[in-house]
């Protein structure tokens, strides 16, 4: 893969990121009702829209091992750098959404299929889903628990994420998909259409809340430790485990490939739905969405793809 291949595949995010910005700047919005609505009214359609349609296999096993291990190490390693430096828990929770959780969707699916081609594709919408099912219940935890106004009980954080709709859907999507229920066309075009406008919503909510940054606002330490662990630990640590695994080239490949991507842009909706250190999150997912222009091709490379 050409360098310019991955440049063309970020590009659509950064004129997306750019609407946002723009708008913002110029008009003025109110982005926690925006993101609001895109947390509670339209995920819920996408999540429900990729467990529904993505058929369960055994390749989900080796895959959802290889994903909880790769998360759990680096929430372990997000933690202890948290407790060295005393960050308060807001930061800490933001840095665990900024470094543990990847944009393996609508950026590693689309570098997959011009690596691999559309066996790859097969191991990375697996991918997507798993990572969508942590994001949507660990991730919502440690958002909910660097709340500002969080109890900071682990029964309160618990209850939020249960009463999150995502969730619902989720859970909704897996029981009709393996049941082989189907779901009506008509039922199934208006679930599409809102699921498909949800990622870009998403991005154009992290342009906005990239106009509102204010300078200082954010520590670079507290980035640079983001974007070491997001952009050059968790590879590293993909690759040993896919050894530990024992999974075939093909797939360890790809793993490593997509554990490699910049920050998911739903953390940004994430910490801003519940006021968990947004500033730094959306620089996160801003730096190493911009980094990845080049280190995605070095891993792509290193890996053999290329």
């Amino acid at each position: 893969m050409k360098i310019i291949d991955v440049i063309l595949i970020v590009l659509p995010a950064f004129i997306i990121f750019a609407i946002g910005y723009i708008g913002q700047k110029k008009i003025g919005f109110d982005r926690k009702s925006i993101s609001t609505s895109a947390l509670y009214l339209m995920y819920p359609f996408l999540a429900f829209q990729t467990f529904y349609t993505n058929e369960i296999t055994m390749d989900y096993a080796y895959i959802l091992i290889f994903c909880f291990l790769l998360m759990i190490i680096l929430i372990i390693i997000v933690t202890i750098i948290s407790r060295i430096k005393a960050l308060k828990r807001s930061k800490s929770a933001a840095m665990i959404l900024s470094s543990v959780f990847m944009n393996s969707g609508n950026y590693g699916v689309p570098i997959i299929l011009f690596a691999y081609g559309e066996e790859g594709v097969h191991y990375a919408i697996i991918m997507m889903v798993i990572q969508s099912l942590l994001m949507n219940t660990v991730g919502l935890y440690y958002a909910s628990k660097g709340s500002s106004t969080s109890t900071h009980s682990l029964k309160d954080s618990l209850l939020k994420i249960s009463r999150m709709p995502i969730n619902h859907a989720v859970l909704l999507g897996i029981i009709v998909q393996i049941t082989d229920f189907k779901v009506p066309e008509f039922v199934m075009q208006a679930v599409n259409l809102v699921a498909d406008a949800t990622i870009p919503t998403i991005m154009i909510v992290l342009g906005m809340q990239l106009a509102s940054l204010t300078r200082g606002s954010v520590k670079w330490s507290d980035l640079s430790t983001v974007f070491s662990i997001r952009m050059i630990v968790s590879p590293v640590l993909a690759l040993l485990l896919t050894i530990l695994l024992g999974l075939n080239p093909l797939l360890s490949s790809i793993l490593v490939v997509l554990a490699s991507m910049p920050t998911a842009a739903n953390t940004t909706m994430y910490s801003l739905e519940f006021n968990t250190e947004p500033q730094l999150v959306s620089y996160s997912t801003l730096l190493t969405t911009v980094a990845s222009i080049i280190t995605v091709p070095l891993v792509l490379w290193l890996v053999g793809a290329v």
